[in-house]
C-alpha cells in the first residue's frame, strides 16, 4: 500500500507543475507512471536545458527550422543527451518512442506540433536523432549543459544527424529535387520527404 501511495504522490507531483517537459501525450503519461523517478529527473533536466535551446533558436542556430530542420535535429539530440546523462538510456529511449506515439495520435486528431502535422518520416528523423543524443549523453556524462550543447552542434556540423532536404525558400523536397506540394498530402501519414545528413544541403 505504501508503494502505491508513493507512486501516486510522484505521479501527482510530476503533473501538478505547468512547467513540466513539453506537451504530454497519453503514451508519455503512461511512461511517467511506470518511471516516476526518471520522469521527475527529466522534468528538472528539461527546465534547465530549455533556455539553452531557446537561446540558439533566437539566433537561428544551426538553422531556423524547428520542424524538420537542423534546429529540430539539435533539439532532439541535445535534450536526449541531457536526459541520458542522468537517466538510464533504456528509459530515455522509451520516452522518445512514447513521444512519437503521441505524435501519431496527434496526426490522427489533426493536432499540429511546432506548426506542422507529424508524418512517418518525421518520426524516423526524430528517433534517429534521439539515438545519437542518447549515445552522446552516455559518452559525455560529466559535461555541463553548455558544453553538451556545443558537442551536439558539432555533431550536426559533422553530418552525424539527419534532417530534411529543402530548397532556398524552405519548401520540402523529394530526393529527386522536386518540390513537395503539402496540399496534396493532407491527412496523409506518409509524405515523400528526403532525409539527408546534416552536413548536406
Amino acid at each position: 500500500m505504501r508503494k502505491i501511495l508513493t507512486y501516486y504522490f510522484l505521479f501527482a507531483l510530476l503533473y501538478s507543475s505547468a512547467q513540466s517537459f513539453g506537451s504530454r501525450s497519453a503514451a508519455e503519461k503512461k511512461w511517467a507512471v511506470f518511471h516516476p523517478f526518471a520522469a521527475l529527473k527529466v522534468r528538472k533536466i528539461y527546465k534547465e536545458a530549455k533556455p539553452i535551446y531557446e537561446q540558439l533558436k533566437r539566433k537561428n542556430m544551426p538553422d531556423s527550422f524547428d520542424n524538420g530542420g537542423k534546429l529540430d535535429a539539435f533539439r532532439h539530440i541535445f535534450y536526449m543527451a541531457a536526459f541520458a546523462q542522468k537517466v538510464k538510456a533504456k528509459k530515455v529511449l522509451k520516452l522518445g518512442i512514447a513521444h512519437e506515439k503521441g505524435n501519431y495520435k496527434n496526426f490522427l486528431n489533426a493536432k499540429k506540433e511546432d506548426g506542422e502535422l507529424a508524418d512517418s518520416l518525421s518520426s524516423v528523423m526524430d528517433l534517429q536523432n534521439n539515438y545519437l543524443g542518447i549515445e552522446t549523453g552516455i559518452k559525455y556524462k560529466e559535461k555541463n549543459q553548455e558544453e553538451l550543447s556545443a558537442i551536439c552542434l558539432t555533431a550536426i556540423l559533422a553530418g552525424n544527424a539527419v534532417y530534411f532536404k529543402r530548397d532556398k525558400n524552405g519548401n520540402y523536397l523529394k530526393c529527386n529535387g522536386e518540390v513537395i506540394d503539402l496540399k496534396l498530402y493532407t491527412k496523409k501519414w506518409f509524405i515523400p520527404k528526403c532525409l539527408i545528413n546534416t552536413n548536406e544541403n
